[in-house]
């Protein structure tokens, strides 16, 4: 389950650093994800990062997603420079049975061009690039759009990703995903919301998925 990789720019508006922890079970999947996600941006542009902990296994996590994004931007660039990290690690002992049958999700670098706009009640932020995986024998791309609406200020937030990308090649079926969450706030420090994963030819499915999950937010 991947999280939202920018709420980057959002908070960017503001100029404060942020961490949360989310968790949320997935009604479809019928297990719970904890995740950890940290912002914080700097006169030379931002840097974000979270974990999903997976909790699909008798003995406990079954699978470690992780992503890390630095944007490079002064206020006299109109656009900024996007790298970005994903890799992972699972456990396919769901059982609990002690087989060492673990696998790696393919790690994969992005070097691209980061667009951005925002303030108190709304923004957005887009990037496109060239994604390298390991060995892979032809070139592939992502388009990433994220958004934020701070619908009732204080209470009511809407906000959410939309990724697409290639793994082999342009003339391959490219993967579509997006989780748009709502979250209602009840203090500074805890919300109660979820979000739905929409997607197409993701995760080893070759069709359309909808999946929801409830939340609760803590920002520390």
């Amino acid at each position: 389950m991947k999280k939202i990789i920018t709420m980057v720019v959002f908070l960017a508006a503001f100029n404060l650093s942020a961490q949360n922890f989310q968790f949320h079970y997935d009604f479809v999947r019928e297990h719970p994800t904890l995740t950890f996600e940290m912002f914080k941006p700097d006169k030379y542009g931002n840097t974000f990062t979270f974990v999903d902990f997976d909790f699909n296994a008798d003995a406990g996590i079954s699978q470690t997603y992780f992503e890390l994004a630095r944007v490079l931007k002064t206020e006299k660039m109109p656009v900024g420079l996007h790298v970005e990290f994903n890799g992972g690690l699972g456990n396919g002992d769901f059982d609990g049975d002690g087989g060492l049958d673990g696998y790696t999700l393919n790690n994969a670098w992005i070097f691209g061009a980061n667009y951005s706009k925002s303030n108190a009640v709304w923004g957005f932020s887009a990037y496109a690039g060239y994604k390298a995986f390991k060995d892979a024998g032809k070139a592939n791309y992502q388009v990433t759009g994220t958004w934020y609406w701070n619908i009732i200020a204080n209470k009511l937030t809407f906000i959410g990703f939309a990724d697409l990308w290639s793994e082999n090649g342009l003339s391959e079926k490219t993967i579509f995903l997006t989780e748009p969450q709502f979250w209602f706030h009840l203090n500074k420090s805890f919300s109660l919301g979820g979000e739905v994963e929409i997607s197409n030819n993701f995760a080893g499915y070759d069709d359309f998925k909808v999946r929801p999950t409830v939340a609760i937010k803590w920002n520390i």
